[in-house]
């Protein structure tokens, strides 16, 4: 009789264990669930002036006009070229930029993240964009290319904002092309004249087709 109560009471124990852990390990996924389902608004590529103004419906108020103020922050910096690449996401409260800006203003880095900050609303600021290394061979190739593209069919349209959309990023010889275009067709010139230019080891075509 004895074995007996000491076995349903060492089942009950056992049983009563299983379920808190159970119920913990559901609440921990519950939480991390949560957190991945906050919404994030991003630039989705770089900060150009006359394309990614429209932000998702379903946004919460608030990012999006952090968003939007982030977005005008950005463009209105001083030395923000064609040769650079300044991202943004927003997340809650939080903003990070991303990208990268030439060894020549470097300073834009941290102007940016200056910017920003002083947005209503922004508790945090996360400053990922990198400063490419000064490398007088890679400035000639951005000059280069700039040049080829804006003599290329109709290309020239994508240059004439003052913040234009099209970049060109070089690094140690590497170009990659990112911002918007109106057609494929422009996409797949854009990256054949590049290719064209000698001393360019590779081209990456990020350039994004407008639909």
């Amino acid at each position: 009789m004895k074995r007996l109560v000491l076995f349903s009471l060492l089942l009950a124990m056992t049983a009563g264990a299983v379920a808190q852990t159970t119920q913990t390990v559901q609440s921990g996924t519950a939480a991390q669930t949560d957190l991945s389902a906050e919404p994030v608004i991003s630039s989705n590529g770089p900060v150009v002036a006359d394309f990614g103004k429209r932000f998702p419906d379903n946004g919460h108020p608030n990012e999006t006009k952090i968003a939007k103020e982030v977005r005008h922050e950005l463009l209105m910096l001083p030395y923000y070229s064609l040769f650079d690449d300044l991202e943004y996401s927003v997340q809650g409260r939080t903003v990070t930029l991303s990208g990268s800006v030439t060894s020549l203003h470097s300073e834009t880095r941290q102007e940016a993240e200056r910017a920003v900050q002083k947005i209503e609303g922004v508790e945090k600021v996360i400053n990922n964009i990198v400063v490419d290394p000064p490398a007088p061979f890679d400035q000639q190739i951005r000059e280069q290319v700039y040049g080829r593209l804006n003599n290329a069919g109709g290309l020239s349209q994508y240059f004439w904002q003052a913040a234009p959309s099209v970049h060109i990023i070089v690094r140690n010889s590497n170009v990659t092309l990112k911002g918007y275009v109106n057609t494929e067709g422009d996409k797949n010139l854009a990256g054949i004249t590049v290719k064209e230019i000698p001393n360019v080891f590779n081209v990456k075509n990020e350039l994004q087709v407008l639909k």
